[in-house]
């Protein structure tokens, strides 16, 4: 009968089972067939090639290779279904077709989860269901340890994320997550190919600690007897390059912030970064749109999607507001009528709300903790908020006609931001002023750091950036965004785990 148990086993239910499995294999090496000699199998089709192309391949031989998930033993004769990277297919193994000693092991040595070898002809049963009826099947790697029952299955999110390989195997949905993810990363490349940007990569180590708000993790070359920190942005690289005249570049990144963590941030992080040289922020939108568009329609086959039980249309023109204008559709302040930095710090006080800043909080200051307090959440269908306040903008051109403001957008979907650009800096006289600002600001806050300035980024700047419009997205956000996933450790294949005493 079919392997399965009415309550979830204990732990040492588990460590017997465990036993017995050692006690299998010691039998089958003793008998001179050891499971973990194999060295390949020549598998000629899987479980969905067999599917899609049954109408050639019924009455034919094929075999196949993966893991014993289900086991219904019926005397001469049984069911089972075995698993592979494309989902499940049906066996039928018959004493009479693989012989009596290798259905006698089959009964008795081999247990759920053990990675098999079948070869055999295609047939589909009475109730409709395609199968092969096993000619042989044999043993390739013993699994040593019970795989969780389906009846509880493996639900436990601290397992499920420890032992992402055991959730891979017995959770279905798991594994198309992360298949989405790859498609996700390939039409990411495939759109901005396409638009003849150059793949590039940039060093995950740096010589420096940047004043950026970000807190870095920091190591230390021993050959060089220097401390490194991990890079916490592929920014300040990818720029020199447009210098260089690369024109379009773009880097599918790994990004480390030594930070807090929750249902949108881990650690460790990826994001693509992109610049093209002669176009704007509006050029950025643009791209945005475009992208998220294409990328929705090829992974999901509609820009039409739901997240976490929101409908939202991608496909659509997303809106656009600058942030004056969120700050007082959603919240009544006029960022326009704030006469001096104390006005402005007075309307937030009466809105409840206190900038980080305090007492030396300026009008830009107030703006973006008024925006953060009460626009955020608001902004549900897709969203390009724009146009943000210098002070928190060190690497954004200044509007002509507003210097108080840069040429910056974020955009939000469900209530998060999904994406930063700008119309690039390219002032090397403006950026090492703001540079030193955004310095002396992070010592202050953090005494003791070793925040500096890029001084060879300003020296490239001095050879001159053309026009340039850039733009980071989060790819992890991205996948979950495309997966109804709540949490980004659902999308990380390995989030990071404090480790077990």
């Amino acid at each position: 009968m079919e392997e399965n148990l009415t309550a979830a086993p204990s732990e040492e239910e588990l460590a017997e089972q465990a036993r017995i499995r050692r006690e299998k294999l010691q039998k089958l090496i003793d008998e001179g067939k050891n499971p973990f000699a194999k060295v390949s199998y020549d598998a000629t089709h899987n479980s969905a090639s067999v599917k899609a192309g049954f109408d050639g391949l019924e009455g034919k031989e094929v075999s196949l290779a993966g893991r014993l998930m289900s086991r219904r033993v019926m005397g001469k004769a049984s069911f089972s279904h075995i698993s592979d990277r494309d989902g499940l297919i049906q066996i039928y193994v018959r004493r009479d077709d693989v012989g009596e000693e290798d259905y006698a092991s089959y009964k008795k040595d081999y247990d759920l989860g053990d990675i098999v070898g079948i070869k055999g002809t295609v047939f589909k049963t009475q109730t409709g269901e395609i199968s092969i009826h096993c000619t042989h099947i044999e043993m390739l790697t013993k699994c040593l340890r019970p795989l969780p029952e389906k009846q509880h299955g493996l639900t436990n999110t601290d397992i499920r994320y420890r032992q992402r390989d055991l959730d891979l195997i017995v959770n279905p949905d798991v594994k198309q997550n992360f298949v989405t993810r790859s498609l996700i990363f390939r039409e990411i490349r495939a759109f901005l190919d396409a638009r003849g940007f150059l793949e590039v990569d940039t060093p995950v180590l740096t010589t420096l600690e940047i004043g950026a708000a970000a807190r870095p993790f920091k190591t230390k070359h021993n050959a060089l007897d220097i401390d490194m920190y991990l890079r916490i942005e592929t920014e300040l690289y990818l720029k020199r390059l447009i210098v260089g005249g690369l024109e379009k570049v773009y880097e599918v990144g790994r990004i480390f912030r030594n930070e807090g963590m929750d249902a949108y941030h881990n650690p460790e992080f990826t994001t693509v970064e992109l610049y093209q040289a002669y176009c704007d922020y509006f050029a950025m939108m643009d791209l945005v749109e475009d992208m998220y568009r294409s990328i929705a329609k090829n992974v999901c086959g509609t820009t039409d999607i739901t997240y976490q039980g929101t409908e939202l249309h991608l496909g659509e023109k997303w809106a656009r507001m600058t942030m004056k204008e969120a700050v007082k559709k959603y919240s009544g302040a006029d960022y326009d009528e704030w006469k001096t930095d104390a006005e402005a710090r007075e309307c937030a006080k009466k809105l409840g709300v206190e900038p980080e800043e305090g007492e030396t909080a300026t009008k830009g200051h107030v703006l973006i903790a008024l925006f953060d307090a009460f626009c955020e959440d608001k902004l549900v269908q897709p969203t390009f908020i724009y146009d943000y306040p210098v002070e928190n903008s060190p690497l954004a051109k200044r509007k002509e006609d507003e210097p108080a403001f840069t040429q910056r957008f974020e955009y939000f979907i469900c209530g998060h931001e999904y994406g930063n650009a700008f119309s690039e800096l390219n002032d090397p006289i403006d950026q090492k002023q703001r540079f030193i600002r955004q310095v002396e600001a992070k010592r202050a806050q953090e005494p003791g750091c070793n925040a500096q300035i890029d001084e060879d980024f300003v020296t490239a700047l001095e050879y001159g950036l053309p026009p340039t419009g850039g733009l980071g997205f989060g790819v992890d956000r991205l996948v979950m965004l495309l997966t109804d996933s709540p949490t980004i450790r659902d999308v990380l294949l390995f989030p990071t785990m404090k480790p077990k005493k």
